[in-house]
């Protein structure tokens, strides 16, 4: 397609307008950056966390820190979409943009764990809008067939960021004149740049609307989903499985479920409709979505662990490491979007990329305290491959499926269901770490009659500096003890990819519309 070349945005009825190829990406140009400051402010504290948590002594609370932002994220992102239709995407785009920036502050300015996972639930909320309506806006200006060439730039933006990121972040915690802190000072000034290059350039109609919220539908979703994530971080941790606090976590998570259900039934302006639960593509590439994240986010929060605590290595090095995962993600985004385009089949890239996450995750557990650095680029190389080659094509098969009416919404319900899996996922393979750590540590310690005053766990919270110090046979412990549980990490994934292999197997691949699916306001 040359500059002049119009990418025909039609709803249903033909009644939209098209846009030109540099019109679409003088639109993109504020979203990608936008999306990639988001998308560093999680890469960019990936490698620092160890080390964060670590100064707090919390570091069985890595999964919180972490997961607050995924949990939120998940939470706002059909709320996003729903609030976009009704009062525009521009201006909802740049107030997600201003809560990031108010996160990313207090994040830097934290001074114990509670006010950190506060401020990093902040920008969730805040990237959960970023992420969402990115999606909703190219879904809104360029057709279905043409979009695997765009989402590709989107693959870029993910790859550059999420390469650089686990670099800086390394580079800022090394630096004696910065620290931790600059991890979240940092996207600040990128977040402001990309609010003025929204304001000047994402210029598109608004169709004005009534303004009617699901806020019922809001609270219950966001509780059953916070009540999930509770009880997967704390439990047989904090509290034991068969006691009061998981049936009671348990029983709040099914109840709200059942609310949202019924409110959602019967509210004028659903988040979620019930309507989308009745379209099979849907049901099935959110189901997928789920799964994709889990292991995404699982592989990019606890892979920083192992580098730095089993191989010793430093925040900026286990930066290094991550480069084969996000390279090959970046190159199958690219590729399998430019085939898309040329071909209009899509099918097999999500199937493909889910046969290669049950691949990498089952090469990852066999992950030992010597494994060379080369079979561990390729491992988490096939991952990457996997991720690059299901993420957007989920996306795709759901906008491509929708009616106009429900493009956004079903856009940032897929998003929602992906989010859901990372947020999920970090908490439950953390609740398996966790316990998988403290577990053999104390097990070794008592097998070699070893005497630690701190106790067993307090060998797990320290930084991976702390580690290094101890004597090298309790510095054995906690090494073969942390590579142990990360075994039990991505072993854990494995049956998880294969159900989302066969959801989208059963998928069915409608022919790419050559008309797109959404409606032009951008407010």
């Amino acid at each position: 397609m040359q500059g002049d070349t119009r990418a025909d945005a039609h709803g249903e009825s033909g009644d939209r307008r098209s846009y030109t190829h540099r019109e679409i990406l003088k639109i993109m140009s504020g979203l990608l950056l936008a999306l990639m400051t988001s998308m560093i402010s999680t890469s960019v504290v990936g490698t620092a966390l160890p080390t964060v948590v670590g100064e707090f002594n919390a570091q069985d609370q890595l999964a919180w820190v972490t997961g607050a932002s995924l949990l939120t994220l998940t939470a706002s992102t059909p709320l996003w979409g729903k609030l976009s239709d009704l009062f525009g995407r521009k201006w909802m785009f740049q107030l997600s943009l201003l809560v990031f920036i108010a996160g990313s502050i207090l994040a830097g300015m934290s001074q114990s764990v509670g006010m950190l996972v506060f401020a990093r639930a902040l920008q969730g909320v805040g990237t959960g809008g970023i992420s969402a309506l990115t999606q909703v806006i190219l879904g809104d200006v360029v057709m279905p067939r043409e979009r695997g060439r765009y989402s590709g730039y989107i693959g870029v933006v993910f790859g550059v960021s999420t390469v650089g990121g686990p670099l800086l972040g390394g580079f800022i915690v090394d630096a004696p004149l910065l620290g931790w802190r600059w991890t979240f000072y940092m996207c600040v000034p990128f977040a402001v740049a990309a609010f003025a290059v929204v304001q000047r350039m994402l210029r598109y109609e608004y169709e004005a609307r009534d303004a009617r919220i699901d806020w019922w539908g809001a609270f219950a979703i966001t509780g059953c989903a916070s009540a999930v994530m509770v009880l997967l971080s704390f439990g047989g941790h904090e509290f034991a499985w068969n006691s009061g606090w998981t049936y009671a976590l348990g029983g709040a998570a099914v109840l709200l479920l059942a609310f949202a259900v019924l409110v959602e039934r019967h509210v004028a302006e659903p988040i979620l409709p019930p309507r989308l639960f009745r379209d099979r593509t849907f049901v099935l590439a959110g189901g997928a979505s789920l799964l994709v994240g889990l292991a995404l986010y699982g592989a990019m929060t606890y892979l920083p662990q192992y580098f730095q605590i089993v191989k010793g290595m430093s925040p900026t090095m286990s930066g290094v490491m991550t480069i084969p995962l996000v390279l090959s993600l970046l190159l199958s985004a690219v590729t399998s979007g430019r085939v898309v385009v040329r071909t209009g089949r899509w099918k097999v890239f999500p199937v493909a990329g889910l046969l290669l996450i049950c691949a990498g995750s089952a090469l990852l557990s066999l992950m030992r305290p010597d494994s060379s650095g080369w079979m561990i680029g390729f491992d988490i190389a096939l991952l990457g491959t996997g991720f690059g080659f299901s993420m957007q094509m989920l996306i795709l098969a759901a906008q491509n499926a929708a009616q106009r009416r429900d493009m956004a919404v079903a856009t940032s319900g897929v998003s929602f269901f992906r989010n859901l899996g990372g947020a999920v996922g970090v908490a439950a393979l953390g609740a398996i770490l966790t316990n998988r750590v403290e577990g053999e540590i104390a097990a070794m310690l008592a097998a070699a009659r070893l005497r630690v005053p701190q106790g067993a766990h307090d060998l797990a919270l320290g930084t991976p500096e702390a580690v290094r110090e101890l004597s090298p046979a309790l510095q054995h412990v906690v090494v073969e003890s942390f590579t142990h549980a990360m075994q039990s990490v991505f072993l854990a994934c494995v049956p998880l990819a294969a159900v989302g292999f066969f959801a989208v197997v059963y998928l069915r691949e409608l022919p790419l519309r050559s008309a797109g699916g959404g409606t032009a306001d951008a407010g």
